[in-house]
């Protein structure tokens, strides 16, 4: 028996929810990287981006390629792309209300307390 989507739409958001992963999605969404390239973008120790892209492996989100010595990285669906493109305004609608609903805060007179 197989789990549920609910379980499995979880598994899967847990495993974008980590901001170096997201970070290398992002760069794998504008093209292929190798990991030299990630290395410098990312900013982190390389153990600990291999541990990631791991991760983003065994979810089959990014698939590995070798030339020579060198590891390149690609997604395996341009979906992930638009997954983040799509998260991005929704977060942006959020963001935009808290900005508004903060404004509003600053321009709204205090009420005096009650007796």
């Amino acid at each position: 028996m197989s789990a549920p989507l609910y379980q499995l739409k979880a598994e899967f958001f847990k495993t974008l929810g980590h901001p170096v992963r997201i970070r290398v999605l992002e760069l794998l969404s504008e093209r292929e990287h190798g990991v030299a390239e990630m290395l410098r973008d990312t900013r982190v120790e390389p153990a600990y981006l291999s541990q990631q892209l791991a991760v983003l492996r065994r979810a089959n989100l990014v698939v590995a390629r070798r030339e020579g010595t060198a590891v390149y990285y690609a997604l395996t669906s341009h979906q992930v792309a638009d997954l983040l493109r799509t998260a991005r305004t929704i977060l942006c609608g959020v963001l935009t209300n808290q900005t508004e609903l903060l404004a509003a805060l600053h321009t709204t007179p205090p009420r005096e307390p009650a007796p």
